[in-house]
C-alpha cells in the first residue's frame, strides 16, 4: 500500500489534465488489485464524487441519499484515518435502509475496500475509497497513515485546482424568481432596490430570498449569493 500512495502522490503531481488524472487513478487502483475508486467530497449542500464506479450506482447513491446511510462514510467521519473494511451481509444489519444499501452495493460488485478520509477546508471532509468485489480484504501490512493522508491530500488539491467535472453530484435547484433576486443581490443591490427593479413588493423580495437561503441550506444572504455563484446557479 505504501508504494501505491507514493505513486498516487507522484501521479497527482504530474497530471496536467482532468483526463490524465482520472485515467491515472484508475490504472493505479487496478495495479493494486482493486476494481474501482471513488473520491467523494462531502459538504453540507455540495457533495460530489469523482469515480469510476458504475454510473448507475453513482446516480442511485446520490438520488437515494445513501451518503446518510453508508456505514463506511460514518466510519470515516468517526475515525478520520485510513482503514480497510468489508461489507456486512445484508441480513446482519437491523436497519432496513442499511440492508438495502448493502444489497445494492453488492449487486454492483462493491464488497470490500480501503477508505482514506481527510479534513479539508472549512471543516469539510473528503475521502478516497478503493473498492473490490472480494468478500474480504487481506493487506500484507497495516496502512501507513501518513503516506495515505499525504497522497489523498495531494489528490484533493489537484482535483480542486483543476476544477474536475464530478461524475456524480447532488443537484440543487432554485426557482427563477429566487435566482433572479439572488443575482441582483450578488450585484450589490439591496432588497429595496430589487423590489423597484423588478416592480414587486419588498415582502415578495424577502420571500424569494428566504426560500433561496433554505434551498441552499445557508443562514445568511451573503453566504447564499456566494454559494449560488460558486455553483453557477446565478
Amino acid at each position: 500500500m505504501k508504494t501505491f500512495f507514493q505513486k498516487l502522490t507522484d501521479m497527482s503531481s504530474v497530471a496536467r489534465t482532468e483526463q490524465m488524472l482520472k485515467e491515472g487513478l484508475a490504472e493505479l487502483v487496478q495495479e493494486l488489485g482493486f476494481d474501482c475508486y471513488a473520491y467523494v467530497n462531502l459538504q453540507p449542500i455540495r457533495t460530489y464524487a469523482v469515480s469510476n464506479y458504475p454510473p448507475e450506482w453513482q446516480a442511485r447513491y446520490l438520488a437515494q441519499n445513501y451518503i446518510k446511510v453508508d456505514p463506511i462514510v460514518s466510519m470515516a467521519q468517526a475515525r478520520m484515518q485510513a482503514f480497510a473494511w468489508a461489507a456486512e451481509h445484508p441480513c446482519q444489519s437491523t436497519d432496513k435502509l442499511v440492508r438495502r444499501f448493502y444489497r445494492e452495493a453488492e449487486d454492483f460488485g462493491i464488497r470490500s475496500g480501503v477508505t482514506i478520509p481527510i479534513r479539508t477546508a472549512f471543516g469539510h471532509m473528503s475521502m478516497l475509497t478503493l473498492a473490490s468485489h472480494k468478500p474480504t480484504l487481506s493487506l500484507e501490512k497495516d496502512i501507513d497513515q501518513i503516506a495515505a493522508i499525504t497522497a489523498v491530500a495531494q489528490l484533493h488539491a489537484k482535483l480542486e485546482q483543476q476544477d474536475v467535472e464530478p461524475t456524480a453530484s447532488v443537484h440543487i435547484y432554485l426557482k427563477a424568481k429566487q435566482a433572479l433576486c439572488l443575482k441582483w443581490s450578488a450585484e450589490g443591490k439591496t432588497m429595496k432596490d430589487i423590489a423597484a427593479l423588478e416592480n414587486i413588493s419588498f415582502a415578495t423580495v424577502n420571500f424569494h430570498l428566504n426560500n433561496a437561503r433554505k434551498a441552499l441550506d445557508v443562514g445568511t444572504l451573503p453566504h447564499a449569493t456566494a454559494l449560488a455563484t460558486k455553483l453557477k446557479l446565478i
